[in-house]
This record gives C-alpha cells, structure tokens and sequence, in this order.
C-alpha cells in the first residue's frame, strides 16, 4: 500500500515502485542477517522509499540524505512528508536545502530535519599555495548542461578576453551542451582561449585548480557545488553566484565574488577584478577560504555531526 501510495504523482510509474519494494525485501532480509538496526539512505529519491519501505516491513529504522537541486525540484512528487515523518531524522546538504524542504512538510516534523554539510577527506586540502599563473586563467568545473550558465560565462569571457588577450579560460567536464559550447566558441572567436576537456577524473580536477586563478561557476540554479568546496581546499579563490546555498560558504570580497544570477555584466566585471588583483590579494582569498572549508566542509567534522544524530536518537 505504501509503495503504491508513493507512486501517486511521482516522478516514476508504479512499475518503479513495485521493484524498489523488491530491493526493500531483499535489503530488510539482509539488515536481519547482521542484525542491522538502522539504515541511512542517500538521496531522498528511490533510495529514501526503499528506506521507508524496509522500515514497514521490518520496523528498522532509517534517516536519509537530501542533496539538491534534483531532489528540490521535484519535493511534491517525492512524498517527502512521509518520508520524513517515519524516519528518525532527515538530513540537508545546506540551510537553503533544509528551507526548501520545510516548505512541503508539516510544522510539527520540521524538527526531524538537520543540516550536514556535504565533507572532503583531510588529504584533499593542500598543504601549501599553488602558485597563481602569469596570466589570468579561469576553470569552471560542472557538467556542460544549461543550469550551469556556461552560455553566459562565454559571452563574459568575451568581454575579458578583450580587454586582457592573454586570459584563458578552461571547461572542465562534459555533457549534452558540448557542441553548442564548441560552435559558439569559435563564432566568438575564442578558439585559441577556450579549451573544453571533456570528462575529468579527480587528480585531473586538482590539477586544473592548480594552474587557475579563480574558479568561475555561474549556476542558475543549484545545491551546493562540491567542486566549490573543493577550489577552497586548495586555496583557490571562487566566483558564483547568489544561488542555493552558495553564498552559505563564498563570502564576497573575502573568500570570492559573488553576482546575481543570470547578469552577464556583473560576472563580467567579477572575473575582471580576478584577473586584476594582485597574487597577495589573491593568495590571501585562498587561504581565507581554505580555512572556511575546512570549517565547514572536513569530513571528520560532518561525519561526527551524523554520528551525534544517529546516537541522539539512539540508534
């Protein structure tokens, strides 16, 4: 009945559901096999109804992650007041994840909903500031779809390319926009200043963060980038936008820019200010940043935020 309920309105048709009911019977059998008490899904997508599900059938208790955009978008198909209503505790990646949530659940279970941020192991925050390039060189990490804004970012690059010839600018990454990307490249004449790398692995996305001067990413719309994370970590000023829960950890003017979404002319003008700030400024934002990363994005430090959930509950 529960499976069937949660396939009303749902981003997929029954047939969905009655298989994650089968995946539901298969992970209760083997909870009961270890003895395992509680599980932690995540997404709050099929894996948190699988949870539900193994919680009816069984009585195991269950919490689950909710990541982002995907998950916020589609909150009204997702049953999440259910969902969060027989779980012990649901958590968020970000404030703004949290609030976006509170707004499709009852008042009387919003305190069943926590905040974890998303963490990076310790060896990923570099020990030492890569040196900045001669020249400015911008990166923006992410998945060639129209959410990142890459359009907007090519047509600010333009702009900065004009004025600094010598800049550079680096998409790392692949997706369905890659030859939209490319034609529009060479219309803007930018062939010999933008390169595309297509998939990149993550020694690969350390090393472009390496040779950057900031990171630039543009989104219209998002949760919280790791990769933003991650180009604090290793002391690399970032560029975004006034989106989610982005302006959670990029602090204009200390660690960053950050610009409406959608304005050209004010990416325009915050890449500008990257490109003409001097390598102590710079360097200073990494460091700034780095440390606020490590403030709020140490995996040590989130896991333990987890752990306490799971023992304040007594699980």
């Amino acid at each position: 009945k529960a499976a069937m309920t949660m396939s009303r309105n749902a981003l997929r048709p029954l047939p969905y559901h009655l298989i994650w009911l089968a995946e539901a019977c298969r992970v209760q059998r083997w909870m009961a096999e270890t003895g395992a008490t509680h599980l932690h899904a995540h997404f709050g997508t099929n894996s948190a109804e699988i949870a539900r599900l193994v919680h009816i059938l069984g009585g195991q208790s269950y919490s689950f992650t909710i990541h982002g955009q995907n998950e916020l978008d589609g909150a009204r198909q997702l049953h999440f007041p259910a969902k969060i209503s027989d779980s012990a505790f649901a958590v968020a990646v970000s404030a703004y994840c949290r609030s976006q949530i509170l707004r499709h659940v009852p008042h009387e279970i919003w305190s069943k909903l926590k905040v974890v941020h998303c963490g990076l192991d310790q060896d990923y925050f570099a020990d030492e500031v890569p040196p900045f390039p001669d020249h400015p060189r911008f990166l923006c990490v992410a998945r060639l779809s129209p959410e990142k804004g890459h359009l907007l970012l090519l047509d600010a690059f333009r702009t900065v390319h004009e004025k600094t010839p010598q800049a550079r600018l680096t998409f790392a990454g692949d997706g369905p926009m890659r030859k939209t990307l490319e034609s529009r490249i060479e219309a803007l004449g930018l062939k010999d200043a933008v390169e595309i790398t297509g998939w990149v692995d993550a020694d690969r996305v350390k090393a472009e963060l390496a040779r950057c001067t900031a990171l630039v990413q543009p989104s219209f719309i998002e949760g919280l980038p790791v990769v933003i994370m991650e180009a604090m970590a290793r002391f690399r000023p970032v560029i975004s936008t006034y989106v989610a829960g982005i302006p959670e950890l990029v602090q204009p003017g200390r660690t960053g820019w950050l610009v409406p979404a959608g304005e050209t002319g004010a990416l325009c003008e915050a890449m500008m200010e990257a490109a003409t700030t001097d390598r102590a400024a710079l360097e200073q934002m990494g460091r700034v940043g780095q440390a606020r990363a490590l403030e709020r994005h140490s995996v040590e430090t989130e896991a333990a935020k987890l752990k306490a959930f799971f023992e304040g509950e007594g699980l």
